[in-house]
């Protein structure tokens, strides 16, 4: 009896910082696209890696963490994952808002789950279940209904679904690999892998970012995405899981699109239709599918591995 408050407070702190992590990963859609105003895709993921990966290594080296990985093939994975998992969705969530509106990329991007579930069938031989099925055709829905009502070419919505897609292919990726080492680490090699590439992106595509003169609505923007959004919320992040049931964390994580869409409208003064909403619900209801999933199969573990 004498560890049961304990246990109860150590739960009810991790449910404190999931709500600090929802706002975080919220938050970040309407930064991103404020500070799209002025800066390119390519500028804004350099830098909010940049900073993410000092941030995470800093307090790697301030804990004594160990930060090696096994020698060799480790490394390779490494660099595939961030690829799939960081750049790949960085680059197309990104470019997605500058063709669409930010609640709809940030919903369409957390339907990962459903597109994880179906991969995981012909990538790792999980067989597909019903929820598994009613989360793709809730998917499919409510996508069809934001592309109807999309009032020009849907080119952001598909680009966030590559966002969605890409994420999903990273986190099996990880499964798959099962890089021996320190988790926090591993997402600290990931942030660095995916920042060299951007930054030789960044260089190969615009010579010189622009970073001056910047409105300080957009130097806020940027800080924000680097600071808080990459580097403190993976601390979150991993803090929450080592003390909730991952299934628990995972659900608890559909609420960041949720803050999305809201900070959006308040911050960004964007006005989803009717059929927005009937669109974000369907998808919504797709992700909340998969994650309620009974434990007897993997899926709802991969949000374990999430890097983003």
């Amino acid at each position: 009896m004498s560890d049961v408050a304990p246990r109860r407070a150590d739960a009810i702190g991790a449910k404190v910082l999931l709500v600090l992590l929802s706002l975080a990963w919220g938050l970040s859609w309407p930064a991103m696209r404020i500070a799209l105003d002025e800066v390119s895709p390519w500028t804004l993921r350099a830098l909010g890696y940049g900073t993410g990966t000092l941030f995470l290594f800093g307090v790697l080296g301030h804990e004594r963490r160990n930060l090696a990985l096994p020698f060799g093939v480790a490394y390779v994975h490494v660099v595939v994952s961030a690829l799939l998992n960081v750049v790949g969705f960085g680059l197309f969530s990104t470019f997605a808002q500058l063709h669409a509106m930010t609640a709809r990329v940030s919903l369409i991007a957390y339907s990962m789950p459903v597109w994880a579930g179906l991969l995981a069938w012909p990538l790792l031989g999980e067989r597909l279940t019903r929820s598994s099925i009613i989360g793709l055709l809730l998917c499919v829905a409510g996508l069809a209904v934001l592309v109807s009502s999309a009032s020009g070419p849907p080119l952001g919505l598909f680009l966030a679904l590559g966002a969605a897609i890409s994420w999903a292919a990273g986190t099996l990726y990880l499964k798959w690999a099962r890089i021996a080492g320190d988790r926090l680490a591993i997402t600290g090699w990931q942030l660095l892998a995916s920042f060299a590439v951007l930054a030789a992106c960044l260089v190969g595509f615009e010579r010189t970012p622009h970073l001056w003169p910047l409105r300080p609505a957009t130097i806020a923007a940027l800080a924000f995405h680097g600071l808080v959004a990459t580097g403190l919320a993976y601390l979150l992040w991993f803090e929450i899981v080592g003390r909730l049931p991952v299934v628990t964390a995972a659900l608890g994580s559909l609420c960041v699109p949720v803050v999305g869409i809201v900070s959006s409208i308040i911050i960004l003064g964007e006005r989803p239709t009717a059929m927005d909403a009937a669109g974000f619900a369907l998808i919504f209801a797709a992700a909340a599918s998969v994650l309620l999933e009974p434990a007897t199969r993997e899926t709802p573990r991969l949000a374990r591995q999430r890097t983003r």
